[in-house]
């Protein structure tokens, strides 16, 4: 067996980014960017009003105190207005500053009779009200950095600036492959020796949340040619394959040896960790393959703790899982000299370990928000002692 740290290095140095692909825009939301982006025109394009109201000269309306309303620009009026110095121009949100123009006073803030505007402002200056060409970036500026995350307010900005496509880390193809003759479909009724089927489900929902979808499924049952038949079709279309079960060295435990079959080079196969200590990582070309535990609690562990830190090296993505350090809300003693990942709740204060920690259960999976990282070397933990707390992405 390996460190929990020894096997964490391994997936990483055997782990690259996928070559990025451009996308429209409208396809890139929560993935990151592979390259710079550089603005191409100013934003604004030009003097832009903030406001409705009235477009003056400030230097006129000082020196005429009142101003002869000339025209009216709305939001996208394409012709050019050139504005006297006793004039003034209604215009509206967005609509483009005329010539001559400098400030926009609010509409709350005039009086109009017979067509003369009539200014109560006395915070107006030059330059109220108007946004300036290229305040929001200027031609040639940095947009957005490789690295960049793409949230809804980057491709926002991304837009504002014009930009149709970009490169970005494509999300992998990914493969489950389920194993195990005891396997029931959830909606089906259960027969003596049967057990529901959830890891495909917990799987894909997890890997949905990092906009990871069309995730197939196969079903292998407890056979070494039937799982590396399931393994070789999976393997031609995936950067990643997940087997759950069939890892350990039980009569029916086959995972190992179909991949060994398969022309996979096992990085390694075992950890000293609870739960998920039957672990098995392995490589072809650039492809990785997850040999999971079946146990849902394990399955689960070992994909937040290894899969996980793979995923965001191929789709350059950072802390899905973010990592503090909090106080323990009350003592815990571990039973063997293993790294102990322990369902958990952060209260925003302290990490409260949860009941029934055996890597079958799923209750208590399914109301912790972290998992408590508990190194091998120390046994007993009092309350109040701090530990590394893993947040699970929600």
């Amino acid at each position: 067996m390996i460190s929990v740290t020894e096997a964490k290095n391994i997936i990483r140095n055997n782990t690259a980014a996928l070559p990025p692909v451009t996308v429209p825009l409208e396809q890139a939301a929560g993935k990151v960017l592979a390259e710079d982006v550089y603005a191409r025109t100013d934003i604004p394009a030009f003097n832009q009003s903030a406001m409705d109201g009235y477009a003056i000269s400030f230097e006129g309306w000082q020196l005429h105190k009142t101003l002869q309303i000339n025209g009216e620009i709305p939001a996208g009026e394409p012709e050019l207005f050139l504005l006297q110095n006793d004039q003034a121009i209604r215009i509206f949100t967005g609509a483009p500053v005329p010539s001559g123009a400098d400030a926009v006073v609010m509409q709350e803030k005039v009086d109009v009779k017979d067509n003369v505007l009539y200014i109560q402002d006395d915070q107006l200056q030059a330059g109220l009200n108007v946004r300036l060409k290229g305040s929001e970036i200027k031609a040639g500026e940095l947009v957005l950095a490789k690295g960049q995350r793409l949230t809804a307010s980057a491709i926002g900005f991304l837009a504002t600036t014009g930009v149709a496509e970009v490169t970005i880390y494509p999300a992998p193809a990914i493969s489950i492959i389920v194993t195990g003759n005891e396997l029931q479909q959830p909606g089906k009724p259960l027969t003596h020796g049967q057990v529901y089927e959830c890891n495909s489900y917990q799987l894909r929902a997890a890997l949905e949340l990092l906009q990871i979808d069309d995730v197939p499924v196969f079903k292998a049952k407890d056979d070494p040619h039937t799982v590396k038949h399931t393994l070789t079709s999976a393997l031609d279309d995936s950067d990643v394959v997940l087997l759950t079960g069939g890892v350990s060295v039980g009569n029916y435990d086959f995972v190992p040896e179909a991949a060994t079959a398969c022309a996979v080079t096992p990085l390694f196969h075992k950890l000293k960790q609870r739960p998920g200590k039957p672990l098995f990582v392995g490589k072809k070309g650039n492809k990785l393959i997850f040999g999971l535990p079946g146990n849902p609690s394990s399955v689960l562990t070992c994909f937040y703790e290894y899969v996980i830190p793979a995923l965001e090296q191929m789709m350059g993505l950072k802390d899905v899982i973010k990592t503090i350090q909090a106080p323990l809300a009350k003592p815990y003693a571990k039973t063997a000299q293993l790294t102990f990942f322990l369902k958990g709740y952060y209260d925003g204060q302290t990490a409260v370990p949860l009941d029934s920690q055996e890597s079958y259960r799923l209750r208590s999976f399914a109301m912790a928000n972290c998992l408590l990282c508990l190194p091998e070397e120390k046994m007993e933990y009092r309350e109040g002692d701090m530990v590394e707390v893993h947040l699970l992405p929600a």
